[in-house]
C-alpha cells in the first residue's frame, strides 16, 4: 500500500515514524518547505507543493496513492481543503489527523478573534505585542502600526521586519514555561497574539501569559471540509488498519 502523508507537524513526525517500520507500506511525506531544516520524518520525504488541485491529483495518479493522510497545521486551509476535494474526486482514502483546539481555562484571559484584522481594536496604541503566528501571516498584521511587534521565527531572517516598528525574535522549539516567562518579561510583552493551533508542545507561552496575566489574542481555526477526522496518532493508526 502506498501512503502519502502531508506533513509539517509534530504528529505527521511521528506518524511517519511509526508507518516507517512497516514492512508492507510505502510511505512518502510532503513538506511545503517552511522550515530550512526540517527533522527527519524517517520515511521518503518531498519538499514543496504540488501546484493546485490539478497537481496533486496527478502526483497522487503518477505514484499511484492509495492513502492520503492530511496532517498539516489547523491553519494550512488551503492545502486542507484541496486535498479533501481532490481525494473525494478520485475516489481515494482520506483522513485529516489533526490535534484537538486549546480550550481556555481558570485564569486564562483569551480573546478569540476571526482575523488579524481584529486585534487593533483589542491591543492599545503603543502596546508591546508578541506575534506567535508564524512567518508566513506576518504583513497581515501591518494593522496594528503604533504599537511594538515581535515576532518569533525559528530560522534566521534573511529579510529585514516588513514594516516600521516590529522585530524579529529568533528561537527553536521546545520552550518551557519558565523560559517564556522570562522571555516575556526581558522584551515587556504587553499582548500575546496565537493561533489556536493545540498541542501540548506549544502551550507553554499560554500557561507564561496566564502566569503573567497576560491577556492574548486567539485566531480561531478555519472550519475543515467535510472528511473523516482524528485527532491523535493513535486513533490514525486505527484508521489505517480498519
Amino acid at each position: 500500500m502506498r501512503i502519502l502523508i502531508l506533513a509539517g507537524t509534530s504528529e505527521a513526525r511521528d506518524l511517519s515514524q511509526i508507518l516507517a517500520t512497516r514492512s508492507d507500506l510505502q510511505v512518502t511525506a510532503s513538506l511545503v518547505g517552511a522550515t530550512r531544516a526540517p527533522r527527519d520524518l524517517g520515511v521518503e520525504t518531498r519538499m514543496g507543493g504540488f501546484g493546485g488541485a490539478d497537481g496533486l491529483a496527478q502526483y497522487l495518479r503518477d505514484t499511484k496513492i492509495d492513502m492520503l493522510i492530511d496532517a498539516t497545521h489547523p491553519f494550512a486551509a488551503t492545502m486542507t481543503n484541496t486535498a479533501a476535494k481532490v481525494c473525494a474526486d478520485l475516489g481515494l482514502r482520506h483522513v485529516i489527523l489533526q490535534r484537538d483546539e486549546w480550550i481556555a481555562g481558570a485564569g486564562d484571559d483569551w480573546h478569540m478573534i476571526d482575523a488579524p484584522s481584529d486585534t487593533p481594536a483589542l491591543i492599545a496604541r503603543g502596546k508591546t505585542v508578541f506575534l506567535a503566528t508564524g512567518r508566513q501571516t506576518l504583513a497581515q498584521y501591518e494593522c496594528l502600526s503604533g504599537r511594538k511587534l515581535l515576532a518569533r521565527v525559528i530560522d534566521p531572517p534573511k529579510k529585514p521586519f516588513p514594516f516600521d516598528g516590529g522585530a524579529f525574535v529568533q528561537g527553536r522549539p521546545p520552550f518551557s514555561i519558565d523560559d517564556e516567562i522570562a522571555l516575556f518579561q526581558l522584551l515587556g510583552v504587553d499582548w500575546l497574539v496565537v493561533k489556536n493551533s493545540g498541542g501540548a508542545a506549544s502551550r507553554s507561552k499560554l500557561d507564561a501569559a496566564r502566569a503573567l496575566k497576560m491577556p492574548v489574542a486567539m485566531l480561531r481555526r478555519p472550519k475543515l471540509p467535510v472528511a473523516t477526522r482524528v485527532s491523535t496518532v493513535d486513533e490514525c493508526m486505527t484508521w489505517i488498519n480498519t
